[in-house]
């Protein structure tokens, strides 16, 4: 009896002496937002260079590099002569064809009334020889006609002569919106037409910018139409400016792989200029909840990577990819779920199937939560 019994206690002592002491952490779920920096640039919202569209000389320009303007301001007024004397001609020409309407009118007015008296006369028989009256009709119609001819050609001529206005009218330059001088490239006396290949004025406006950040394909899915992101320029350290995401361009560039998003940035007191390059701190956000383990707890071997979970008493290797680091944890793909205890420092000489034994507690969402049992 009292060797059964020593071999009993024997038979019972063995599984506990083959158990491994391990530590454990809970695999935690949540949505995980990270950041990531950018390089950017920034654009004017708005940005023109001034042309001349017709022929002449720069007559004056009162503005110059640097000067801020306003929608409708003049900048520059240029002279051609030979337009003015074009739009004389052609209100020469068009009072010209109104005496010739006049004169069609009062044909009319007297073939009508030629027409009108044989008309009358011809009721009664043997007075009017009907081809009489058949031609003074056919007056009637051609002098109708002359007239409408005529008054055609007035229209025509006062149109001709209202487009000579309008084009007058581009001697005189003005500001299309609000906005900054940026270059100057003529001064008085210059000959500027179409043909002109450089402008007159470079005009911008930068009291309202567009920052342009190309989002690699990894972060696309993160993009928030509205958020406001914070970026930095080297020209203010330490100085943190925001902007909005406004404009996506929903299509992958395919020599970079990123997709090009504009941001609005406001600029009232005139810190930021066209040109500079920022340092866009982007937020990261996936769209659904990552997996997530103490990087002490993935294993990493020449033939796989893997995490040691604890599955009915003994050791399960799980193979996974690593992702992005999110605080003091790491985002893992593979085949685990929320709440499955992993060993907290994982090694590859814990080999599949070995027994464990749980020791200490489980560190749940940051806090110590006591096991109720000592194994899973």
């Amino acid at each position: 009896m009292t060797k059964l019994r020593v071999c009993l206690a024997v038979f019972i002592a063995v599984p506990a002496a083959a158990q491994t002491a391990v530590d454990v952490v809970p695999v935690v779920s949540k949505m995980v937002e990270r950041q990531v920096k950018l390089p950017g640039e920034i654009y004017p919202f708005l940005s023109v260079a001034i042309h001349s569209k017709v022929t002449g000389f720069v007559k004056a320009i009162d503005v110059d590099r640097g000067s801020a303007v306003k929608e409708g301001q003049l900048l520059a007024t240029l002279e051609a002569p030979e337009i003015a004397a074009q739009i004389s001609e052609a209100q020469a020409k068009a009072r010209a064809v109104e005496l010739q309407v006049a004169e069609a009118q009062a044909r009319l007015s007297t073939a009508e009334g030629t027409y009108l008296r044989l008309r009358a006369a011809s009721t009664t028989p043997g007075v009017v020889a009907i081809n009489d009256l058949d031609i003074a009709e056919k007056s009637v119609e051609a002098a109708r006609a002359v007239v409408q001819a005529t008054q055609g050609s007035m229209e025509a001529a006062k149109a001709s002569t209202q487009a000579l206005r309008d084009l007058q009218g581009y001697l005189t330059i003005r500001a299309p919106f609000d906005g900054i001088v940026v270059e100057r490239d003529v001064h008085p006396g210059a000959l500027v037409g179409p043909a002109s290949q450089a402008p007159l004025l470079k005009l911008q406006q930068v009291s309202h910018l567009r920052l342009t950040v190309a989002v690699p394909e990894a972060a696309v899915g993160g993009i928030v139409d509205g958020a406001r992101v914070p970026f930095t320029v080297a020209a203010f350290p330490g100085v943190v400016f925001h902007g909005v995401v406004s404009r996506i361009a929903h299509s992958m560039d395919e020599a970079t792989r990123s997709m090009a998003v504009e941001l609005d940035v406001t600029n009232p007191d005139m810190k930021l200029a066209p040109g500079m390059y920022p340092e866009v701190t982007w937020p990261v956000r996936n769209p659904q909840s990552s997996l997530l383990v103490p990087p002490s707890s993935i294993v990493t071997t020449t033939e796989r990577m893997f995490v040691i979970r604890v599955r009915n008493g003994v050791a399960e290797w799980v193979t996974v990819t690593r992702g992005a680091a999110a605080g003091d944890l790491v985002e893992v793909i593979g085949a685990l779920k929320e709440g499955d205890l992993i060993v907290r420092r994982g090694s590859d000489e814990l080999r599949e199937g070995t027994p464990l034994k749980i020791v200490g507690k489980v560190a749940a969402a940051g806090a110590k939560v006591p096991l109720s049992s000592g194994r899973v």
